[in-house]
């Protein structure tokens, strides 16, 4: 299980697992529940670069960043760590 903190968004932290490349058992703590809800249900089990390709650049009301940018991020992170 990766635990993640965001940076410049409603969601506090972002968990999840990556289980042989897919992403798995996402959870956000905060932020709009209806929107990470749905954006872990459509990111589970898809191929973790996929889901940082399609994610990596959404803003959030010209924040620079958002929920699933945040996502694609620590996906990235909890990647470069594993290698």
């Amino acid at each position: 299980m990766y635990s993640y903190k965001t940076k410049g968004t409603c969601s506090r932290q972002i968990n999840f697992d990556i289980v042989d490349g897919r992403v798995r058992n996402i959870s956000f703590v905060g932020g709009c529940h209806g929107n990470t809800q749905g954006v872990a249900a459509l990111a589970e089990g898809m191929e973790a670069k996929k889901v940082i390709e399609l994610l990596k650049d959404i803003d959030c009301r010209g924040r620079g960043t958002s929920c699933p940018a945040q996502l694609a991020r620590a996906l990235s992170e909890a990647i470069q760590n594993a290698s």
